[in-house]
Parts: structure tokens; sequence; C-alpha cells
């Protein structure tokens, strides 16, 4: 019996032994502890690691409302296991957080599990059952945690695999506590949760500094503040730089350092720690990419080249349906791209197939390196992720390329009626890439150069479509049709930069060729007279304009109908001469129903739509019916900022029109807010020449006249009196307006002289151009007359006296 007993004994420790041995082969550094059993002569040491987590870093900061979530969260007594999880990047402070709540805490017995593998999980339980004097297996231990001790917390740290499916190790029991630290969202469903991204800005500064161990001065924390925003407040990466300018000692040298060595000092570990976190930045999202999937790794790769935000599954879907046409790179050229493209793609019926797209990003999104907002349906990328992506590639790399031809393939395919609003969303990647680069392999110039046009960049748009025609002329011929919708392009995009002469050229080209070779019916011979009769209203030509319209729209309605878009376009633009030629009940009439149309066909946030209203709103205004053309342009401006961002044309035009209204409603104070803000923002956009800008700086100088800030208008109005004589000739409508209100400018300031050498100019050019009846020919009238009065030009005063007398006999 006593040989048996000693069998039995030699059995127990042998396989304590074994279990030793087990924890010893399968400990492993992760991203914090590993829970490490002892053999049974040291139950004692081992019951004391387990129950006491390592303390946080001495240098931790920040992340109070974390911690004040977790508190109240577990103090509340919910009558249910409390489970909490603490979800972001690698690199975030995940582990951290969970550590310095639990040094806060007091909980009865706290173990903690390295939740990287299974192996590891299991042999962390069988630590716990054997501490516990439980058994010596993981069920053992959960045994134990479900029948014993309410207080416990079990710490589920690195749970980052989305293949290990950790509801088989938690404890199936109403009581008891558990932290989950994880790179991937979906464990969020296991309870209550946090995303763990980046530090507030004060607690990233005390940090780094705190860390660099440097003092908190004016300069220092000036210098800190931009290096923690160029490291976008991520806590992993804040510790490597500050560790860094430790060593060096040189806080003021650290960014020029970064910017060109940013891949070796986001890889560098740093000598002394001050916790047990093996990883740097870079090295631990390669963990995270190693793990992915071919597919993955190449799109997470691809969107790298990208802007970090608004990438959509739309950008990938419309490649997708590229359908090849004359003026873009033909299939040949394109054989990768779409060779990616294919594995989202139906074999058999060709249709995106967007679970297949969900399946691989969510494989991205498990480990965080990918995020998706459900509301706006886009995803984005980490900035410091993005950068670190990059270094994933070998230096020869196709996968720009690929990137460019997606994006230029996906433009393609999308209508010019919804181009505006989602140029708004392309713009930033294609100014990443800098597509206006010719060199590129496959040659989507056009499509880019239809982003930059819809985004108002009509300088780059100009650049891309001089290069677009070239290049069809020597390899297609002056006729071709891709020749001439080059042209068509151009000289479009140089009606957008206000130079309508050179505009009129090639589009009364186009039109001829378009007319011999395609007919007069044909829908580009129209759009191209349609845009012709643009330039002719530009150019003051009103009645040239109106003449083309009133064709195109009658055409349109034929052979298109009615409520065809193109009829409704054509339809709008009639209505716009109609108010250039100042028949503004007949532009009303037409503008009313157009709007209506637009409202039932295209809905009231479409971009065509809110052109149309803010057109009504200009016919309003003409009308006298300030308060009418007020609330469309609110909800215009409202519409337009939220649609195309405030920077957007299209925008500033809004802004613009609801200051006039505002003007006219003598809220002048509202009016010259806005119209400052419309100065700078176009003069920074579009250039100080450009007409819109002329427009604003002429509609601000009305402003200041009215609010006696005459200096300020004179400042103004001298210079913009320049740039329209310049520009748009001495004849122009838009010069004599000018020059008709620097005279009035003139004549307050007590420069009577000044004034009367530019009234006797607008007098002379009006009544040749619109006659003695036209309203703006009587007000010159009366306003040199008041000039001759305060010179005391009797004679002169008198005949124009009974001249303006004789003119209004007629008109009643």
């Amino acid at each position: 019996m006593r040989l048996q007993g000693y069998q039995t004994q030699i059995q127990g420790v042998c396989s304590k032994l074994k279990l030793m041995a087990i924890v010893e082969t399968n400990f492993k550094v992760g991203e914090m502890h590993a829970i490490i059993t002892a053999p049974s002569f040291a139950v004692v040491k081992a019951v004391q690691n387990i129950n006491n987590c390592p303390l946080p870093s001495r240098i931790f900061q920040g992340r109070q409302a974390i911690l004040d979530k977790m508190h109240q969260f577990f103090n509340t007594d919910s009558g249910n296991q409390h489970i909490y999880v603490l979800y972001g990047l690698g690199g975030a402070g995940k582990t951290q957080i969970a550590l310095k709540f639990i040094e806060q805490s007091s909980f009865s017995n706290v173990f903690l599990l390295d939740t990287s593998k299974v192996e590891t999980i299991d042999t962390g339980l069988k630590g716990i059952a054997v501490s516990k004097s439980a058994g010596d297996s993981a069920q053992d231990a959960l045994m134990w945690l479900q029948s014993n001790d309410n207080n416990w917390l079990l710490f589920f740290d690195n749970a980052d695999d989305p293949k290990i499916n950790l509801n088989d190790f938690l404890p199936k029991c109403s009581h008891g506590n558990i932290i989950i630290t994880s790179r991937n969202p979906e464990l969020r469903s296991y309870g209550a949760h946090t995303l763990v991204s980046d530090m507030e800005e004060a607690d990233a500064i005390t940090l780094l500094l705190r860390r660099a161990n440097k003092e908190s001065s004016e300069e220092n924390l000036k210098l800190a503040t931009g290096i923690v925003k160029e490291l976008y407040y991520l806590p992993l990466a804040i510790i490597q730089a500050s560790a860094f300018i430790s060593k060096s000692e040189d806080l003021k040298g650290y960014l020029a350092l970064y910017h060109s060595n940013r891949a070796r000092l986001l890889s560098e570990k740093a000598a002394q720690s001050h916790d047990d976190y093996a990883q740097t930045v870079f090295t631990t999202w390669q963990i995270s990419f190693n793990q992915l999937s071919h597919l993955a790794a190449t799109l997470l790769q691809l969107c790298s080249f990208l802007h970090y935000t608004g990438i959509s599954e739309d950008m990938f879907s419309a490649a997708s349906k590229y359908d090849f046409p004359s003026w873009s790179p033909p299939k040949e050229e394109l054989q990768e791209p779409l060779e990616f493209l294919s594995h989202f793609v139906e074999p058999t019926t060709g249709e995106w197939n967007s679970l297949k797209f969900l399946d691989i990003t969510n494989e991205i999104k498990a480990y965080s390196l990918i995020s998706f907002d459900v509301k706006t349906k886009l995803f984005s990328i980490h900035p410091l992720v993005h950068a670190w992506s990059h270094s994933t590639l070998p230096d020869e790399t196709p996968l720009q390329s690929w990137m460019s031809s997606i994006l230029g393939m996906c433009i393609t395919e999308i209508p010019d009626d919804e181009m505006e609003l989602a140029s708004v969303q392309l713009i930033p990647h294609i100014v990443l890439l800098e597509y206006g680069n010719p060199d590129r392999v496959a040659d989507f110039r056009r499509a880019f150069w239809r982003i930059y046009y819809y985004t108002g960049k009509f300088k780059d748009a100009q650049a891309i479509a001089e290069q677009v025609l070239e290049r069809s002329k020597f390899l297609l011929g002056d006729d071709h049709p891709d020749t001439l919708l080059a042209m068509h392009d151009l000289a479009s995009t140089y009606f957008d930069l206000g130079e309508f002469q050179k505009a009129m050229k090639p589009m009364v080209l186009v039109l001829e060729k378009y007319t011999k070779l395609l007919g007069e019916d044909h829908p580009h011979t129209l759009s191209t007279m349609g845009n012709l009769a643009s330039i002719y209203s530009k150019l003051g030509e009103f009645q040239k304009a109106k003449e083309l319209e009133v064709l195109v729209l009658e055409k349109r309605t034929k052979l298109l109908g009615e409520d065809h878009p193109d009829t409704l376009l054509a339809r709008n633009n009639l209505a716009s001469t109609y108010h250039d030629l100042c028949e503004f009940q007949k532009a009303q009439e037409l503008m009313v129903l157009v709007l209506e149309k637009h409202t039932k066909l295209l809905g009231e946030d479409h971009p065509r739509t809110l052109s149309v209203m803010g057109n009504l709103a200009s016919i309003y205004f003409k009308l006298g019916e300030f308060q009418k053309a007020k609330e469309l342009e609110i909800l215009v401006l409202e519409k337009r900022t939220k649609l195309l961002g405030e920077d957007h044309p299209g925008t500033l035009l809004a802004m613009s029109n609801l200051a006039r209204t505002y003007w006219e409603l003598g809220k002048l104070q509202k009016a010259m807010e806005l119209e400052v803000l419309v100065l700078e923002k176009r003069t920074k956009i579009l250039g100080e020449d450009h007409p819109d800008t002329l427009l604003a700086m002429e509609n601000l100088a009305r402003t200041y006249s009215d609010l006696e800030e005459f200096q300020k208008e004179e400042e103004l109005e001298v210079p913009l009196l320049e740039k329209r004589r310049k520009l748009l000739g001495v004849d122009h409508p838009e010069t004599l307006t000018v020059m008709a209100n620097l005279a009035v400018t003139h004549y307050t300031l007590g420069d009577l002289n000044k004034a009367l050498g530019l009234e006797v100019e607008v007098l002379q050019k009006r009544r040749q151009l619109l006659g003695d009846k036209h309203p703006d020919t009587i007000l010159a009238m009366e306003n040199l007359e008041a000039t001759y009065q305060g010179l005391s030009q009797q004679e002169e005063m008198e005949e124009l006296e009974q001249l303006i007398e004789d003119t209004k006999k007629l008109l009643l």
C-alpha cells in the first residue's frame, strides 16, 4: 500500500512537471505578458503571477474617458457576466489601458492570458487550474471559474486571430469579469466595447515630452505639437519618437529626420523601454499583414495609392463595368487590373459580387488595417498605416499603374449628370497619384480631365485637355470624332477659365465639323450648339445665344421628349438667356417648369436640380421678389456645401448669390461677410483674373459703398476696371458697369473730373450698344448730369437734362 501511494505521488509530480514543460515550450512574448505557471513545489509564486497583473507603463498618459467608461460598466451590478472589449489598431494602447484599469480596480483574482494562439490560451487556463488546485486542464479552469468567486477578472490579451473562436474559452456563467483586447472589431459582439484609436492632442504632447525627458517650455510644446500631429497621435509611434529624441537629445530636428527616414524610425525598437511591448509601429502591422490572403493584401496595397479617406467599393465595381470607348485604352493594355477585378465579378453573368468584396474587406478589417463607416459606406485607412503599406511593396511595383487604370475605368463609366458629385469624392485620389502625368502605362487622360473639370480645377484641366488634343491630332487626324471631342473639352475648359474668345474659336470649328459629319440633329451637334450659345451669352451677344438655344430646344423636344434631361438643360439655358435679355417673366415661366421636372426626375439634392433652383432664385431677384430668392438661395447653399464642400465653384456661386440678396434686403453686414469669404476663396482657387473672382470683387465693392467705406470700394474698383478692359474689352456690358460704379465712387470721394471722364465714356457706349431707351443708358445720363452739375457745367447739364426728359416721355 505504501509503495502504491508513492507511485501515485510520483505520477502527480510527473504530471505537473509535464505541464511545466508544456508552458515553457509554448511561452512566447506577445503584446504584453503571458501567464507562466510553475510546478507544484512553487504554487505560491504562480498564484502571485496570476493574481498580480504587470503594472501599466510608468509613463502611461491620458485615456481617462475610456477608463471612466470601463469603471462605470464594471461597477454596475447587472446580474450578468461583465465583458468589455477594447479593440483597434495595433500600437493604439489597448493593453496599456486594460492594465491601467486593473491597477485602479480591486478584483479578487486577476488572470492574464496570452490569446494570440489557441495553444497559449489553453496553457494559460491550465495554469489557472493548477494554481487553484482544481485540476490540470483548461476545462478544469473553466469549471473553477464557473463555480467559484464572483469577482474574478479574466483578461484575454491580444485576441487578434479572427480564426480563433473565443467563445470556446469563455466561462459559461452569469458572474465574473472579462476584458478582451483585440485588433478585430468583430469581437465587439461579446459585450460592451470601445474603439481605441489616437490620443487626445494634449495627452499626446505630455507623453512625448515626458518620455523624451524634455521640459514643457513654450518652444518645446510647439515642437511637440508638430511631431504628434505628424504621427497622428498614435501612442506607439509617439513612444518610439520620444525614445529616439531622448537618445539624440534633438527635439527640434526630429521632424526633418522623420520626413526623410520615416520607415526606419517607425521600425526601430528603443533600447530602454517602459513596458514589455515587443513590437515597433511598422513591425506590429507587418505581423497582421502577413496573415492576410494574397487578394486581401493586394487590395490593401492598391488602396495605399489612394487618399487614406473616402475609399469606396463603387470605385472598383464601376471599373469592372468598363466598356472600352474609343478614346480610352483598349483591353490589351489593362489585363492585370482587369484580372484583379475579375475576382469580384461573377464569371457567368459579369455582374459585380459585393459579397466577395465584403469577404476580402472584412479580412482586412479583422486586423483594424482598414475601417468602414456604415453611414457613408466609405473605407478609410489610418494615415500611418497608409504610409506603412508602401513599405510592404517591392521597389518596382505595377500596383500604382493598376490603381491608376482602375480609377480611369471607374471615371469613364460615370454619366455626365453624376460627375459633379462623383468628382468631389474622387479628386483627392486623383491629386495624390498626379494623374496629369502623360507617362502612365494606360492613357486615361481624358477621364482625369473630367475630374479636374467638374471640381473647378480648370488650370489642371486645361493642361490635360491640351495634351489629349495634341495626341489625338497626331494619331487620328483633325476630323476624327475623338479629336473633335478633345477640342470640345478644351473649349469648355477655356470657357470656365473665363477665356471666352479663346473658347469660341474651337467651339465654332467643332460645331461646323459635327454638323457636316454627324448632321444637325446628332446629340454631339446639339450639345456643341448649346455650349456655343453659352459662350455668346458670356460675350454679351445675347441675341445670337437666344437663336441657337431656341433651335436646340426645338430639336431636343422633338427627338428626346419634354422630360429628357438634355431637353430640360436646353430649356434652362434658354431661360437664362431670357434673364440676360431682361425678359424676366419669360425666364420665370420656363425655369419654374424646369425646376418641377428636375425635382421629380432627379430629386431635390441632385446638382442639376440645385443649379436650376439657383437660376430661379436669380430670376426672382431680378423680379424684386427678394424673400423668395433668399429662401431658395439658403437652401441651395446648405445643400451644395454638404454635397460639394465649401470650396467648390458651385458652392461659392450659391454663397455669392445669397450675399447679393442679403444686400438687396439691407442686411449689409451679412452680405459683406459672405462676399469677403467668396473673394478670398475664388482668388485662391481660380486666380485673380478669373471672371468669377472679378465678379466677387465687384459685389464686395458695391457693399463697401453702401457701408460708406468708399476708400475700400475704390481700392477694389480701380484694378477691377483694368482687368475687365483687358479680359472682356471696353464695350462689354460688365466693363461698362464697373466703369459706371467707379465713376460714382470718384464722385463720392470728390474726384469729379475722374468721374466725368468715365461717365462720358459709359454713356457714349451704352447709347451705341443699348439705345437711348434702355434703363442702363438712362441711368448713365442721370449720373453724368449730376457730375456736370457738381462741376458747374450748366450748358452741358441742361442739354443732358432735356435728353433725359425726352427719352422718358417716349417710354410712357
